[in-house]
């Protein structure tokens, strides 16, 4: 098992990356809070797979537990949910001591934090994210929210968990193409920061591809331990942190336009080589670098078109975005493979085209 140390004073907490960790998720969580209850939320799937076993597992040690369940997929993330996740709350008898324990993917985490953060004024969370993108990116820095309007994350909140417990097994169970949803984060995350974890990558995309258990809980911890890292230097995302949002301030817009027909990683994944295109076209990255970006997104099984959808929408779905301030679109923009900056000043005619090509 790896260890990463989030510091941030009093919301300090513990990242968690191994295999079978779910086997000693009671222990793990009575050693970080002291509770005689606690409340899972997760998906039927993902109830299927391990809910029921973490139910009975956290009832073995002494704790009293619930389980609630929210349908699969993105359109659950909203306020209608929260509505009703408070109301079962309530009829649990859930108190502010009384720990909630999110267990799947990205959904479940900011659809359960946010409900955390704002049921009594707040509650104490965990996270036992059980897909990639989620081990890699959505369960660590704290940002909970819903969607609203069809905009991505448009309502939320900073809310750190108390404990992440990424069970690495559990990927095994992923669908090929979730998997791939996530290594479209750890590409990201190695684009911004990190030119030898890049390398990693592709020296070592077979073992990744046949999740080899030692190459993918290194690739795990490398990941996270690069947005911990951000995270702890600029928690509130006033300016560090903005480099995390490299793919996003595209990708959000086509998974908004697309309904969230398209997923985020492949949202991420058209975002990140559109923006490298800006990029490029802006002087500042080298095009044998846009080369390898689009090489390694592909064989990920990620794509590298923009599917047909209705360029002006995207355009206008960037405009609502969170990152723009006083009219102006805010990108973290590649200047190459390892490092990124952050920029207001991309004409929106240098948008279009990249998104055109």
């Amino acid at each position: 098992m790896k260890t990463i140390k989030v510091e941030l004073g009093d919301r300090s907490y513990n990242i968690l990356i191994g295999s079978n960790l779910l086997n000693r998720a009671a222990d793990l969580l009575c050693e970080t809070l002291s509770t005689e209850k606690c409340i899972i939320i997760t998906n039927p799937t993902v109830d299927n797979l391990y809910g029921n076993k973490l139910k009975k597992l956290l009832s073995k040690s002494g704790l009293t537990v619930d389980l609630l369940t929210v349908p699969d997929g993105e359109e659950y993330k909203s306020l209608d949910t929260a509505g009703r996740l408070y109301k079962e709350l309530t009829d649990c008898f859930s108190e502010r001591g009384t720990p909630i324990l999110a267990i799947g993917g990205g959904v479940i985490g900011d659809l359960s934090g946010f409900v955390a953060a704002t049921y009594m004024r707040g509650v104490p969370f965990i996270q036992a994210p059980t897909t990639l993108l989620a081990q890699v990116d959505s369960s660590i820095g704290g940002k909970v929210g819903v969607d609203h309007g069809n905009l991505k994350n448009k309502i939320g909140a900073f809310y750190q968990p108390k404990l992440v417990i990424s069970d690495t097994e559990t990927l095994k169970t992923l669908p090929q193409k979730e998997f791939a949803n996530g290594m479209a984060e750890v590409i990201k995350s190695a684009v911004i920061r990190d030119r030898s974890f890049f390398n990693f990558i592709r020296e070592n995309l077979p073992a990744i591809m046949k999740q080899d258990s030692g190459i993918i809980e290194e690739m795990v911890f490398r990941t996270a331990s690069i947005k911990a890292s951000v995270v702890m230097q600029d928690e509130k995302d006033t300016g560090l942190r903005n480099i995390l949002n490299f793919g996003h301030t595209i990708g959000h817009a086509v998974e908004s336009v697309s309904d969230f027909g398209i997923s985020h990683g492949q949202a991420v994944a058209i975002g990140m080589l559109t923006e490298a295109k800006i990029s490029l076209k802006m002087g500042t990255l080298e095009k044998n670098e846009l080369t390898e970006i689009e090489d390694m997104l592909s064989s990920c099984g990620l794509p590298t078109r923009l599917p047909e959808l209705d360029r002006d929408s995207i355009l206008q779905a960037i405009q609502h975005d969170k990152k723009v301030t006083n009219g102006k679109i805010r990108f973290a923009l590649p200047g190459n493979i390892g490092d990124v900056y952050i920029t207001d000043e991309v004409e929106p005619a240098i948008i279009r085209e990249a998104l055109e090509e």
